[in-house]
C-alpha cells in the first residue's frame, strides 16, 4: 500500500487505520470497546439482550469500512474525500443529537467529535490541496477510471475513457 499523496488523503488514510483496528477490537475484545464507549458491561446478559450481536455488526462494518477509507486512500479517489465530509457530519450530528437526547452516555460525544473533526481535517486537506495544485507548487492527483475500477486498460476503462455514450452501451 501507497503513502497518501496528499493532505486530505492523509486524513482519510487516518480514519481508515483506526477504523480497522477499533473495528478489530470491537470483534476481538468487545468488552473494551464498550467501555471505551462508555456503557456498562454486566458480568451476565439477559435472554433477550443482544448488545453482543450488535457490537460485532457494528464492529464488522467498521473494519470493513476502514479498508474502503484505506482504498480510497490508495486510488486517489477524490470525489469519496468528499462524500466522506458530508457524510460525517451527519454522523456527528446524529451522534451529538443522541447524546443531548440521554440516549447514549455523555463519553460517546467523543465519538460524535472525532466524526466532525475528521469532517473538517478533510475539508481543509481538499482545500489545502486545491490551493497548492492552482498554485503551482505540486498536484494533488485526480482518480482516473481505471484507478478507481482497479482495472488497467480492460473494457471498463476504454468505456469510460471513451466518454458517456460508450460507457453507458451505445454506440454512435
Amino acid at each position: 500500500m501507497r503513502l497518501p499523496r496528499s493532505g486530505a488523503g492523509w486524513t482519510i488514510a487516518v480514519f481508515g487505520v483506526l477504523a480497522v483496528l477499533l473495528g478489530a477490537l470491537g470483534l476481538v475484545w468487545p468488552e473494551a470497546q464498550l467501555r471505551m464507549l462508555g456503557f456498562e458491561v454486566p458480568e451476565t446478559r439477559a435472554p433477550g439482550d443482544y448488545t453482543g450481536t450488535f457490537l460485532t455488526a457494528s464492529s464488522m462494518a467498521s473494519f470493513n469500512m476502514g479498508v474502503y477509507y484505506l482504498l480510497a486512500v490508495a486510488t486517489e479517489w477524490r470525489a469519496f474525500y468528499r462524500f466522506t465530509v458530508v457524510f460525517r457530519l451527519v454522523t456527528f450530528t446524529v451522534f451529538t443529537l443522541t447524546v443531548l437526547a440521554d440516549v447514549a452516555p455523555d463519553r460517546f460525544i467523543g465519538v460524535a467529535l472525532w466524526e466532525g473533526a475528521g469532517a473538517v481535517a478533510t475539508a481543509l486537506g481538499l482545500r489545502w490541496d486545491a490551493r497548492r495544485s492552482a498554485g503551482g507548487g505540486g498536484s494533488a492527483p485526480n482518480s482516473t477510471p481505471s484507478q478507481v475500477s482497479g482495472v488497467s486498460g480492460g473494457a471498463t476503462s476504454r468505456a469510460a475513457a471513451a466518454g458517456p455514450a460508450t460507457a453507458a452501451g451505445t454506440d454512435r
